[in-house]
């Protein structure tokens, strides 16, 4: 079978840090072709994944540019996804496009007399309205876990194939040293991932923790702070510099409560590696939970609110703990040396590693495959 995963032209794959749907198609595509599928990759120019074929409108990754207003961002996505409709209708050798562009991908592709086609949901479903009821029906869909499809519009459901939950190639990895007693919240640091929730309840308790990743796609603390100190900077008034500035920040001592940039590679899966235990104190329905995956992967139990995908992926008092508010999430902290590192460890070799992402794929590829032909 030959695919055209369509990424996008936001950032490369792998991603060298922060990047979401890139590590999941940067997951998901050796075991694909470990299993004879050829992939064409739809990125930028400078992936390096190894694929069969990579073909790119963008030598870097365009993802810098979505914090310009729209009327000077809006033709990126259309200019790459112009040139997958080009290579779509100049080829007859794709039997299958895996589609993962947010809105313009199906919206495209939805207009071509070309392959069949899988797309991804990965986002908050609440977002384009309009465009989601309204769903082209010839595009078949899935989710990333069943929580996101239940909050999906009605042409949106029918059109899906399921949930498949995402994966990370950490399973099976060895623990590096010895854990640590602080305690981590990795990931983009914006009001929905609730990071001042976890750095209050940390205070209150006196835990050390360790905030990790991105603000706007800010790095580092001083990149942050020359940010805050010009107003007349673009970012200044960004909601998540906001939210850091304003609402995180004033936990923040450089001692018990530290944030520490974003991380990226050994430096990340060691710090992960070293934890207590991994804060989700999200304040939104999450629909994948990437991050949530990965802490079981390595073995360091996840204590979050009990929303969106996260009853679905941890077994609460074997694999990790859920609470329904803030006071219970506090409670639980203390007892996160009651969940068995190794029990973490199987649970997400059993069901979150790429292997089993791939497999589930490929039983999609087939449906969606059989009705084209159809």
């Amino acid at each position: 079978m030959n695919v055209l995963v369509n990424v996008g032209p936001w950032l490369e794959v792998p991603p060298p840090g922060y990047g979401g749907i890139e590590n999941v198609v940067a997951t998901l595509v050796p075991p694909l072709r470990e299993r004879g599928v050829r992939v064409i990759l739809a990125s930028v120019g400078s992936s390096t994944l190894e694929v069969d074929e990579l073909i790119s409108v963008y030598d870097e990754g365009q993802f810098s540019e979505l914090q310009k207003p729209y009327n000077q961002v809006m033709g990126i996505a259309h200019a790459h996804q112009a040139l997958v409709a080009r290579e779509l209708c100049r080829r007859d050798d794709v039997d299958l496009v895996h589609d993962h562009l947010e809105v313009v991908g199906p919206a495209v592709l939805s207009a071509l007399d070309g392959p069949p086609v899988l797309h991804t949901l990965h986002w908050d479903l609440r977002k384009h309205a309009a465009f989601y009821a309204a769903f082209p029906a010839s595009i078949a869909v899935n989710g990333v876990s069943e929580s996101q499809l239940r909050r999906a519009p009605d042409a949106l459901r029918e059109a899906s194939l399921g949930a498949i939950h995402l994966a990370t190639p950490m399973t099976g990895r060895e623990p590096r040293g010895p854990r640590g007693e602080c305690y981590v919240v990795m990931g983009r640091v914006c009001g929905l991932k609730g990071q001042h929730v976890a750095a209050r309840i940390c205070q209150k308790l006196g835990l050390p923790l360790v905030l990790a990743g991105p603000v706007s796609g800010l790095g580092t603390p001083a990149e942050l702070d020359a940010v805050a100190q010009d107003p007349c900077h673009p970012l200044h008034g960004h909601p998540d510099v906001r939210y850091q500035l304003d609402v995180v920040s004033p936990y923040l001592d450089g001692d018990l409560v530290r944030w520490v940039g974003a991380v990226g590679g050994t430096e990340r899966d060691e710090l992960y590696a070293s934890a207590r235990a991994a804060l989700f104190p999200i304040q939104w329905d999450e629909p994948g939970g990437t991050a949530v995956v990965e802490a079981l992967a390595l073995g360091v139990p996840p204590v979050g609110l009990r929303r969106g995908c996260l009853p679905e992926i941890i077994d609460h008092g074997r694999t990790g703990f859920l609470a329904d508010t803030e006071e219970e999430l506090a409670e639980w902290l203390p007892r996160v040396d009651e969940i068995d590192p190794e029990e973490c460890r199987r649970e997400a070799a059993r069901r979150f590693s790429p292997f089993v992402m791939a497999e589930r794929y490929l039983e999609m590829y087939e449906t969606v495959a059989a009705r084209g032909r159809g």
